[in-house]
């Protein structure tokens, strides 16, 4: 469960293909790395500043 097969996905692209049509697919597929490439930068971002907090928290009780 929660795995897409080869009929599925070629049912999806089928899909997009009749409502986007061909041109459109390529920049539609761009918008959406972009955002994903976004999303990952912030997600990285937080967990960054989250270890820097639980460290500053672990320096401040040693001393």
């Amino acid at each position: 469960m929660g795995m897409i097969g080869t009929q599925e996905l070629i049912l999806i692209c089928a899909i997009l293909v009749l409502l986007f049509g061909a041109k459109k697919i390529p920049e539609i597929a761009s918008g959406i790395g972009k955002g994903i490439k976004e999303f990952r930068k912030a997600s990285n971002e937080v967990t960054a500043e989250l270890n820097k907090t639980e460290k500053e928290v672990e320096n401040k009780k040693t001393v």
